[in-house]
């Protein structure tokens, strides 16, 4: 039995659950919707806002650095060559830290959610809606270490100026990185994680 089958709705911002015929929750406020897959359209536009900025934010340098005022010679980085940097160095744990957050996270991030964008609201099984949920929290929880990269950058060109001597300044991939990071947590906070529920057979084929 799932609240929808029960005649009840529940509120996405508390978790209260109210009858159909109610249209504000008591509780905290917020205006009571039903799950309808309709509400997919603004995941897939933040996603696919998402996926745009995130090719420039590969393809263009994310810091670059001038040392002596550039006299000793200026270079930029993008997030695959400053790994590569990172291993030439030895640093394989730092290389390994930027790579898993920068390429890893994202990617997997972006797969997840056009999986559960496509199969929420479809028939399955109570196992198969446990496993959404738990891609759906799993996503949830990544989203808040998605921006690794960018603080690292910021940190970096508030610390090292040294005037002259050398200087570290984002590139545009930084806002471009941002911007997808941004554009994908809007897209997994649209989806609505009811509709993971509204796919489960009236009775179990136990019964």
């Amino acid at each position: 039995m799932t609240a929808h089958r029960a005649g009840l709705v529940g509120c996405r911002g508390c978790g209260r659950v109210w009858p159909e015929a109610e249209t504000i929750c008591q509780r905290c406020g917020n205006t009571l919707v039903l799950p309808d897959r309709r509400g997919l359209g603004a995941v897939w536009a933040w996603l696919a806002a998402g996926l745009i900025f995130y090719i420039p934010a590969n393809l263009f340098p994310m810091l670059k650095t001038s040392t002596l005022g550039g006299l000793h010679g200026s270079s930029e980085a993008t997030i695959l060559g400053g790994v590569v940097e990172l291993i030439h160095y030895n640093s394989y744990g730092v290389a390994a830290v930027v790579f898993i957050a920068s390429i890893v996270v994202p990617i997997s991030k972006f797969i997840a959610i056009i999986w559960l964008a496509r199969v929420a609201g479809r028939p399955a099984t109570v196992r198969d809606a446990h496993r959404r949920l738990h891609v759906y929290e799993v996503v949830e929880f990544i989203g808040r270490w998605s921006m690794i990269d960018v603080f690292v950058v910021a940190i970096l060109s508030a610390l090292v100026q040294l005037g002259f001597v050398a200087s570290i300044h984002p590139g545009p991939a930084a806002v471009s990185f941002a911007l997808s990071v941004a554009f994908t947590m809007l897209s997994a906070q649209s989806f609505d994680p009811r509709l993971i529920w509204r796919g489960l057979p009236l009775r179990s084929s136990k019964e």
